[in-house]
């Protein structure tokens, strides 16, 4: 299955290895030593996270993906053009 939802991968010094979240599917969580193995892993857990959410009924998230890539980018856009404006005055 191919699912458009945002992974954010981070390393853990606690756990000494990769965390992968999905920030849309809450308790959706990966561990892997290396990126690639948090990668890998993340995407069998929104697999199991999906099916266990249908079989259970509940509403399954649209992924927000592109759409919050957007909002970010057009935020820091944003941001530097009042940066810039405030500059020259």
């Amino acid at each position: 299955m191919m699912h458009k939802y945002a992974i954010e991968i981070f390393y853990s010094e606690e756990d000494e290895g990769y965390i992968a979240v999905v920030p849309e599917l809450p308790g959706c969580s990966a561990f892997g030593e290396t990126e690639e193995e948090a990668l890998r892993e993340i995407k069998v857990a929104i697999d199991l996270w999906l099916e266990t959410a249908e079989k259970d009924g509940r509403e399954i998230p649209k992924p927000a993906g592109k759409e919050l890539l957007r909002t970010v980018v057009e935020g820091v856009v944003a941001l530097g053009e009042v940066h810039s404006e405030g500059a020259g005055a």
